[in-house]
């Protein structure tokens, strides 16, 4: 019925909110802003009318996931960054139906997961900031899922984001875009040190680990990046523990996947970390290769339902 559209890993650093104040920093970012306004473009040009981010500043600890509000707005301040974001203000309208219908899939792919429709819980910062470029116009409706999973398996979050693609390709009447908000390696400049690193990478390990990374990328690598990805997210000090990109490979079928990455904005280094905007070409694929579920198989799982 549905379909999925375009799949991309985004980049939602704040100093690109920094960028637009007067100031030192100011277009510093640009590059980056102009590649969410490209990925929007794209996104309008196929008829995309909701776009669900995979966000990596939303801290859970148990289950996946949904905010899906009716509709969002008010004014941010980042808990993490308050000097880079600062009374932000933000109106993002949700979609409900979309979110109860990716959450009720998933649990059936054995996933647990959630869906929060009547709630006033905001989004955070990984959906924020790419809706500000994406959608100043409020031309799409946005769907935000918990990635920064702290007790979660990775191909758990495989799974999440396969179930959610037959949920649109299934049950959904409209265009759906998938993006994961967040960067490649993720290591922090040391405290005192973010000004000398607000251009670069903190190692030049984590620098050849990421231009590897993306070298594999666009030769279309995936069986040899998917069974690296665990230890990716470790060594490079993957941002939500990389819980982003396996939902976003579990999208594109995981490991079974054969496209090449297409870059709107090359790599960068902000504040250590390195980012960038890449989109990837949802191709046909049969699933074969997405991983089983994990947590839903453990000894002594029962669902939340059972104990809330």
């Amino acid at each position: 019925m549905g379909k999925v559209a375009l799949v991309g890993k985004i980049t939602h650093v704040p100093s690109m909110y920094l960028s637009e104040l007067d100031g030192p920093r100011k277009g510093t970012r640009q590059d980056a802003i102009d590649g969410h306004k490209e990925i929007a473009r794209r996104c309008k040009a196929l008829g995309v009318d909701t776009i669900v981010v995979f966000d990596t500043h939303w801290l859970v600890n148990a289950n996946y996931h949904l905010n899906c509000a009716p509709h969002w707005s008010g004014t941010y301040t980042s808990n993490e960054l308050p000097h880079f974001i600062s009374n932000m203000g933000y109106a993002i309208p949700g979609n409900p139906e979309l979110g109860q219908l990716l959450a009720k899939v998933a649990n059936e792919h054995g996933v647990e997961t959630l869906a929060h429709h009547a709630t006033t819980l905001g989004p955070e910062y990984g959906t924020l900031v790419p809706m500000r470029y994406m959608n100043a116009d409020q031309h799409f409706k946005a769907v935000s899922v918990s990635a920064l999973c702290t007790s979660h398996y990775l191909n758990d979050s495989a799974r999440l984001g396969w179930a959610m693609r037959k949920a649109v390709e299934e049950h959904y009447d409209g265009t759906v875009a998938f993006l994961a908000s967040g960067s490649l390696s993720h290591r922090f400049a040391q405290n005192g040190l973010a000004p000398e690193f607000a251009f670069k990478i903190w190692s030049p390990f984590l620098e050849h680990l990421d231009q590897e990374v993306i070298r594999m990328w666009k030769a279309g690598e995936w069986k040899a990046f998917c069974e690296m990805l665990p230890e990716y997210a470790s060594k490079g000090h993957g941002e939500g523990f990389m819980h982003d990109t396996a939902m976003m490979l579990g999208v594109l079928g995981w490991s079974e996947y054969t496209g090449q990455a297409d870059v709107v904005t090359p790599y960068f280094g902000a504040s250590g970390t390195g980012q960038m905007n890449v989109l990837f070409p949802v191709l046909p694929v049969s699933g074969a290769a997405i991983p089983p579920a994990v947590a839903s198989r453990a000894d002594g799982y029962t669902s939340v339902a059972t104990r809330l």
